[in-house]
Protein backbone atom coordinates (compact mmCIF):
# COMPACT_ATOMS: atom_id res chain seq x y z
CA UNK A 1 0.00 0.00 0.00
CA UNK A 2 1.44 3.55 -0.67
CA UNK A 3 2.01 6.12 2.24
CA UNK A 4 0.43 9.02 1.68
CA UNK A 5 2.08 12.35 2.53
CA UNK A 6 0.16 15.73 2.29
CA UNK A 7 3.21 17.78 1.36
CA UNK A 8 3.18 21.26 -1.13
CA UNK A 9 4.53 21.46 -4.25
CA UNK A 10 6.30 23.74 -5.83
CA UNK A 11 5.65 25.53 -9.18
CA UNK A 12 8.77 27.11 -10.52
CA UNK A 13 8.33 30.24 -12.46
CA UNK A 14 12.20 31.00 -12.69
CA UNK A 15 15.74 29.25 -14.22
CA UNK A 16 16.35 26.28 -15.62
CA UNK A 17 13.15 24.46 -13.77
CA UNK A 18 10.28 25.31 -16.81
CA UNK A 19 12.85 25.03 -19.62
CA UNK A 20 10.76 27.32 -21.68
CA UNK A 21 12.06 29.99 -23.73
CA UNK A 22 11.96 33.44 -22.65
CA UNK A 23 13.38 32.05 -18.81
CA UNK A 24 16.15 32.98 -17.05
CA UNK A 25 18.65 29.95 -17.36
CA UNK A 26 20.32 29.01 -13.94
CA UNK A 27 23.25 26.68 -13.81
CA UNK A 28 21.97 23.47 -11.31
CA UNK A 29 25.04 24.32 -9.31
CA UNK A 30 23.69 27.51 -7.87
CA UNK A 31 20.68 24.97 -6.11
CA UNK A 32 20.10 26.30 -2.80
CA UNK A 33 21.96 29.63 -3.01
CA UNK A 34 19.77 30.34 -6.10
CA UNK A 35 16.72 29.53 -4.06
CA UNK A 36 17.92 31.09 -0.91
CA UNK A 37 18.76 34.57 -2.96
CA UNK A 38 15.85 34.28 -5.05
CA UNK A 39 17.58 33.75 -8.27
CA UNK A 40 15.15 30.87 -8.25
CA UNK A 41 11.75 31.51 -7.47
CA UNK A 42 8.99 28.86 -7.02
CA UNK A 43 5.41 29.22 -6.00
CA UNK A 44 3.94 26.84 -3.66
CA UNK A 45 1.22 24.86 -5.74
CA UNK A 46 -1.66 23.40 -3.44
CA UNK A 47 -2.84 19.96 -2.82
CA UNK A 48 -6.04 19.23 -4.58
CA UNK A 49 -8.46 16.25 -4.41
CA UNK A 50 -7.69 13.11 -6.20
CA UNK A 51 -11.14 13.22 -6.33
CA UNK A 52 -13.36 9.52 -6.89
CA UNK A 53 -11.77 8.71 -10.14
CA UNK A 54 -8.28 7.53 -9.39
CA UNK A 55 -7.47 3.65 -9.98
CA UNK A 56 -4.33 2.67 -8.60
CA UNK A 57 -1.67 0.80 -10.76
CA UNK A 58 -1.95 2.35 -13.96
CA UNK A 59 0.13 0.99 -17.21
CA UNK A 60 3.47 2.57 -17.40
CA UNK A 61 3.58 3.91 -20.84
CA UNK A 62 3.64 7.48 -22.69
CA UNK A 63 0.74 7.16 -24.82
CA UNK A 64 -1.98 7.10 -22.87
CA UNK A 65 -5.06 7.56 -25.73
CA UNK A 66 -6.06 4.06 -26.84
CA UNK A 67 -7.08 5.26 -30.11
CA UNK A 68 -9.65 7.45 -28.52
CA UNK A 69 -10.77 10.99 -30.32
CA UNK A 70 -9.57 14.13 -29.39
CA UNK A 71 -7.36 17.00 -30.02
CA UNK A 72 -3.78 15.50 -29.43
CA UNK A 73 -1.90 16.86 -26.65
CA UNK A 74 1.67 16.53 -25.33
CA UNK A 75 2.02 16.97 -22.27
CA UNK A 76 5.86 18.11 -20.68
CA UNK A 77 5.77 17.72 -17.15
CA UNK A 78 8.70 17.80 -14.97
CA UNK A 79 9.76 17.23 -11.48
CA UNK A 80 11.95 19.00 -9.36
CA UNK A 81 13.31 19.13 -5.87
CA UNK A 82 11.49 21.98 -3.66
CA UNK A 83 14.81 22.59 -1.53
CA UNK A 84 17.31 22.99 -4.43
CA UNK A 85 15.40 23.26 -8.01
CA UNK A 86 17.36 20.18 -9.03
CA UNK A 87 15.25 17.75 -11.34
CA UNK A 88 14.56 14.65 -9.38
CA UNK A 89 15.24 11.44 -11.61
CA UNK A 90 13.03 8.30 -11.44
CA UNK A 91 9.84 10.15 -9.93
CA UNK A 92 6.88 7.89 -11.32
CA UNK A 93 4.66 10.96 -12.55
CA UNK A 94 0.74 9.00 -12.33
CA UNK A 95 -2.00 11.25 -14.52
CA UNK A 96 -5.74 10.51 -15.35
CA UNK A 97 -8.18 12.46 -16.86
CA UNK A 98 -11.85 12.18 -19.04
CA UNK A 99 -11.81 11.90 -22.51
CA UNK A 100 -13.24 14.48 -25.42
CA UNK A 101 -16.81 13.53 -24.37
CA UNK A 102 -15.99 13.69 -20.57
CA UNK A 103 -15.94 9.90 -19.31
CA UNK A 104 -13.49 8.25 -17.22
CA UNK A 105 -12.57 4.88 -17.75
CA UNK A 106 -13.49 2.86 -15.11
CA UNK A 107 -16.55 4.50 -14.43
CA UNK A 108 -20.05 5.23 -15.40
CA UNK A 109 -20.25 5.10 -19.58
CA UNK A 110 -16.31 3.87 -19.12
CA UNK A 111 -16.58 1.50 -17.38
CA UNK A 112 -16.05 -1.04 -19.88
CA UNK A 113 -12.25 -0.04 -19.76
CA UNK A 114 -10.55 0.48 -16.72
CA UNK A 115 -7.26 2.09 -18.97
CA UNK A 116 -7.68 5.14 -21.32
CA UNK A 117 -6.88 8.42 -20.68
CA UNK A 118 -4.60 6.70 -17.37
CA UNK A 119 -1.04 6.58 -17.59
CA UNK A 120 2.33 6.44 -15.70
CA UNK A 121 5.65 7.85 -16.55
CA UNK A 122 8.99 7.68 -14.91
CA UNK A 123 11.10 11.07 -15.28
CA UNK A 124 14.36 11.05 -17.07
CA UNK A 125 17.33 13.00 -15.95
CA UNK A 126 16.12 16.46 -16.19
CA UNK A 127 13.09 15.75 -14.35
CA UNK A 128 10.63 15.31 -17.09
CA UNK A 129 8.13 12.94 -17.97
CA UNK A 130 6.41 13.13 -21.08
CA UNK A 131 2.73 12.04 -22.31
CA UNK A 132 1.02 11.51 -25.45
CA UNK A 133 -2.83 12.01 -24.58
CA UNK A 134 -5.86 14.17 -25.87
CA UNK A 135 -7.57 17.89 -24.73
CA UNK A 136 -9.58 16.33 -22.06
CA UNK A 137 -13.36 17.24 -21.80
CA UNK A 138 -15.92 18.31 -19.30
CA UNK A 139 -18.29 16.69 -17.17
CA UNK A 140 -21.06 18.73 -15.02
CA UNK A 141 -19.68 20.50 -12.34
CA UNK A 142 -16.21 20.79 -13.50
CA UNK A 143 -14.03 22.53 -15.44
CA UNK A 144 -11.24 20.96 -17.77
CA UNK A 145 -8.55 19.53 -15.78
CA UNK A 146 -5.94 16.75 -15.06
CA UNK A 147 -5.20 14.60 -12.41
CA UNK A 148 -1.61 14.22 -11.50
CA UNK A 149 0.16 11.98 -8.26
CA UNK A 150 3.99 12.24 -8.10
CA UNK A 151 5.39 9.27 -6.56
CA UNK A 152 8.90 9.08 -5.12
CA UNK A 153 10.44 6.09 -3.55
CA UNK A 154 6.83 4.48 -3.15
CA UNK A 155 5.73 7.40 -1.33
CA UNK A 156 2.80 9.74 -2.86
CA UNK A 157 3.77 13.46 -2.15
CA UNK A 158 2.09 14.82 -4.42
CA UNK A 159 -1.52 15.02 -5.36
CA UNK A 160 -2.94 18.02 -7.46
CA UNK A 161 -5.44 18.94 -10.92
CA UNK A 162 -3.47 20.47 -13.74
CA UNK A 163 -5.50 23.32 -15.77
CA UNK A 164 -6.01 25.16 -19.09
CA UNK A 165 -6.16 28.49 -20.03
CA UNK A 166 -10.35 29.06 -20.67
CA UNK A 167 -9.66 30.38 -24.15
CA UNK A 168 -7.57 28.24 -25.51
CA UNK A 169 -10.47 25.04 -24.20
CA UNK A 170 -13.48 27.16 -26.00
CA UNK A 171 -11.19 27.49 -29.19
CA UNK A 172 -10.75 23.29 -29.00
CA UNK A 173 -14.04 22.76 -28.40
CA UNK A 174 -15.38 23.89 -31.24
CA UNK A 175 -13.58 20.89 -33.37
CA UNK A 176 -14.80 17.41 -33.44
CA UNK A 177 -15.99 15.52 -30.65
CA UNK A 178 -16.38 17.85 -28.77
CA UNK A 179 -18.89 19.77 -30.65
CA UNK A 180 -21.14 17.38 -30.23
CA UNK A 181 -22.18 18.29 -27.11
CA UNK A 182 -24.05 21.11 -24.99
CA UNK A 183 -21.71 24.14 -24.25
CA UNK A 184 -19.91 23.24 -21.10
CA UNK A 185 -21.67 24.58 -17.62
CA UNK A 186 -18.15 25.36 -15.59
CA UNK A 187 -14.64 27.31 -16.30
CA UNK A 188 -12.34 27.82 -14.14
CA UNK A 189 -13.99 31.27 -12.19
CA UNK A 190 -16.47 29.11 -11.31
CA UNK A 191 -14.99 25.73 -10.34
CA UNK A 192 -14.94 24.95 -6.95
CA UNK A 193 -11.75 23.14 -6.50
CA UNK A 194 -9.76 25.40 -8.89
CA UNK A 195 -10.90 28.18 -6.17
CA UNK A 196 -8.40 26.78 -4.06
CA UNK A 197 -5.14 28.01 -5.69
CA UNK A 198 -5.93 26.43 -9.33
CA UNK A 199 -4.42 29.66 -10.90
CA UNK A 200 -0.85 27.87 -9.33
CA UNK A 201 -1.19 24.85 -11.70
CA UNK A 202 -2.21 26.69 -14.71
CA UNK A 203 -0.30 24.37 -17.44
CA UNK A 204 1.91 26.31 -20.13
CA UNK A 205 0.60 25.74 -23.64
CA UNK A 206 1.50 26.52 -26.83
CA UNK A 207 0.85 24.78 -30.15
CA UNK A 208 2.84 23.06 -32.78
CA UNK A 209 1.21 22.32 -35.97
CA UNK A 210 -2.06 20.10 -34.94
CA UNK A 211 -0.60 19.54 -31.43
CA UNK A 212 -1.18 21.95 -27.97
CA UNK A 213 1.98 21.11 -25.74
CA UNK A 214 0.96 21.64 -22.47
CA UNK A 215 4.18 22.46 -19.84
CA UNK A 216 4.50 22.63 -15.98
CA UNK A 217 7.08 22.43 -13.63
CA UNK A 218 6.27 20.60 -10.10
CA UNK A 219 8.75 20.59 -7.16
CA UNK A 220 8.56 18.31 -4.41
CA UNK A 221 9.51 17.32 -0.95
CA UNK A 222 11.30 14.38 -1.48
CA UNK A 223 10.97 12.50 2.36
Amino acid sequence: MEKLTRRGSLVGFGGFVLGLPGWKAVEPSDGPAAVASGAVTCVLSPEQTDGPYYIAGEKLRRDITEGRPGVPLLLRLRVVDASTCRPVKGAAVDIWHADALGVYSGFGAGSGSRTFMRGIQKTDATGLARFRSVWPGWYQGRTVHIHVKVHVAGNVIHTGQLYFPDSLTDKVFRRKPYNRRSKRTTRNANDFVFAQGGKRSMLRVRKSGDVYVAAITMGVHRS
